[in-house]
């Protein structure tokens, strides 16, 4: 044994064993109480009455000002998005969120297309500017509206839109049909095959 040993045995004569308290066995599901219920369906009955509106507002990826943009989901024509593209669809509403806040513009994009397909819209055109006025913070907006676009299920595609409707600074929308629609595109293009 060197010194080092010795001093090291000599410094802990005395010491004692730590003793542990019981742990709580984890393995075992615990039964729950009636307050811990009651719980359960406060943060349920909470969930349920929230903000229906699912879009996402925290940091998103960040576009530049004259950004060419676009997405379509999986199943949608290339020649139907490339009417889209050119601005050949008639534009059945408009939204401007030019001044808003992420917030304001969040409840607004939501609540415009909820009522577009209330009112079998088919394309709309969203304007979130440019951005470009912002030097801070360069195309926010525009950046927040390309991430929700597809986030709502009612959105089948979106691209930057022509100059003669507001350029880099606004989107064509292309909303789903309506089952009402639908029905009727059948009934149009079923005439005359019988």
């Amino acid at each position: 044994m060197t010194d080092d040993d010795d001093f090291f045995l000599q410094e802990m004569q005395g010491v004692k064993k730590i003793q542990q308290a019981k742990k709580a066995d984890l393995a075992k599901p615990h039964k729950a109480t009636e307050a811990h219920k009651l719980r359960q369906q406060a943060a349920t009955r909470e969930q349920i009455s929230a903000d229906p509106n699912h879009l996402q507002h925290y940091e998103v990826e960040r576009v530049q000002p004259h950004d060419v943009l676009g997405f379509k989901c999986h199943g949608i024509q290339d020649g139907v998005f490339r009417k889209l593209r050119q601005g050949k669809y008639p534009i059945d509403a408009r939204l401007d969120l030019h001044r808003m806040t992420i917030e304001k513009a969040r409840e607004m994009v939501f609540s415009f297309i909820s009522d577009c397909m209330k009112y079998d819209l088919r394309t709309v055109l969203i304007l979130p500017g440019k951005g470009d006025r912002n030097v801070e913070d360069p195309a926010l907006l525009k950046s927040y509206l390309i991430h929700w676009l597809p986030q709502l299920e009612d959105v089948m595609a979106y691209h930057t839109a022509q100059p003669k409707d507001g350029g880099a600074g606004a989107m064509y929308v292309l909303l789903r049909k309506s089952e009402r629609k639908k029905q009727q595109a059948r009934e149009q293009f079923s005439k005359g095959r019988y």
